[in-house]
């Protein structure tokens, strides 16, 4: 099979692959996070769970998670990403089809722990190593902003879909009952399940390997290596970067429950608000993506990104807003989401503007992964406390001013990466 690297002179094929790549990206993401982001007031009733048990699932994923970055680091280095990528959407859509015969919450926790291995120790590092291989030394900024912009497109495009498939089986005008939402979410986790299990046989069709057995990106890593990208102070600010971008994206699950607790919004609604967000999520990251690479300083673009969050949190955070007409309400999140995407569409771009080894990528992205989505672990269940212990608009205000707060520590932490500059 022709190495991917060949691919680079080719923008068509290129762009083909980059494309296989966006769709592979967020499909795999759809059930452990886009169905409770969308659907977080469905979700909640149909498993008859509270905020905070929500929350303890997304911290159980953190776990695995946090383990399985480092470990995928290092498969992606050894491994063709084709391979990785395959068995992690196959693996995941199965798991989306168990959940529908889920009732416990032991049985969630479980599916959720196993999800984050099937997503991130087959999955995460694979993808993002592709993804620096396509964009080259030209085109990386706008290889990065692509994939989560065009991730943020999936996402809006089939979160819509799944939005009409529960407004269909829901009554439009009654209050729905408890077996009305079962039923009717059940259908939307089938629609994600096949729809992933779909993109990993697309993959294994057209995605081409991005390794002959070429040394340029495939070796063992040394243990000597491997203390040399811990004691770079550039990795442990880029991991701060991510850390504080990652917490502001995961505010962004509290959109479709702020719309249902605070402006009244019915389940349909409320999943429209969140489903509004994901297509703010391809504008923002493409557009920041193509200004970095203009610019030629991604870390810039990323510092007015976390000055925009912080903005919009205090603002939301300030309890200003709750007199207000609804407006200023989705002029705000729609506000949170620039913040929040553009830097989220950048952020791995930043190895690249390091100048990390692309031998050894893998394994850097394994571990500031490792340590920048530690959000996944305490972002949930601190929500969820804030959420279930201050009912109402107080609780959504606590979220936003977190926010906010993570927003000036990334700040300081991009200040500073920028006077480092260099692996």
């Amino acid at each position: 099979m022709r190495d991917l690297l060949t691919y680079k002179s080719n923008p068509s094929k290129r762009i083909f692959q980059l494309l296989l790549l966006i769709l592979a990206g967020e499909s795999i993401f759809f059930l452990p996070f886009v169905l409770a982001r969308v659907f977080r007031p469905t979700f909640l009733a149909v498993f008859e769970i509270t905020n905070l048990e929500l929350g303890t699932l997304f911290s159980i994923y953190g776990v695995i998670a946090m383990i399985s970055y480092f470990f995928g680091g290092l498969l992606a280095d050894r491994f063709p990403s084709k391979t990785l990528l395959v068995t992690a959407l196959t693996t995941t859509g199965l798991g989306g089809i168990a959940l529908n015969f889920t009732t416990s919450y032991s049985g969630l926790s479980w599916l959720y722990a196993f999800w984050g291995l099937t997503t991130i120790l087959l999955f995460w590092a694979a993808l993002l190593k592709t993804t620096r291989i396509l964009g080259g030394q030209d085109f990386q900024a706008r290889a990065f902003g692509l994939l989560e912009g065009g991730r943020g497109l999936i996402a809006a495009f089939v979160g819509s879909i799944a939005v009409s498939i529960l407004a269909f089986y829901l009554p439009a005008d009654d209050l729905p009952t408890l077996a009305e939402q079962q039923f009717a979410f059940r259908q939307v986790v089938f629609f994600f399940s096949g729809w992933v299990i779909l993109v990993g046989i697309l993959i294994a069709i057209f995605l081409k390997n991005s390794s002959s057995n070429s040394n340029q990106t495939t070796k063992r890593i040394t243990w000597h290596e491997f203390k040399l990208v811990m004691r770079k102070s550039i990795i442990w600010y880029q991991a701060v970067i991510i850390i504080c971008a990652y917490t502001g994206y995961k505010v962004t699950d509290d959109f479709s429950l702020l719309a249902s607790d605070v402006l009244g919004f019915s389940d349909v609604a409320s999943a429209q608000v969140g489903a509004m967000a994901l297509w703010m999520r391809m504008i923002t990251a493409i557009a920041a993506g193509f200004l970095a690479d203009r610019i030629g300083q991604s870390s810039k673009v990323i510092s007015w990104g976390f000055g925009i969050m912080i903005v919009s949190g205090v603002v939301i955070g300030s309890g200003l807003l709750p007199n207000q007409p609804t407006f200023f309400y989705l002029l705000s999140i729609t506000t949170t989401c620039l913040g929040v995407y553009a830097v989220r569409g950048l952020y791995f771009s930043l190895v690249q503007e390091a100048h990390i080894p692309l031998a050894i990528s893998g394994t850097a992205i394994g571990f500031i992964s490792v340590i920048g989505f530690t959000p996944d672990i305490f972002m949930g269940p601190l929500m969820g406390y804030l959420l279930d212990e201050y009912p109402g608009a107080l609780g959504h205000q606590m979220v936003f001013l977190a926010l906010a707060g993570f927003a000036f520590i990334g700040l300081l932490a991009t200040h500073q990466f920028r006077k480092v500059k260099s692996y």
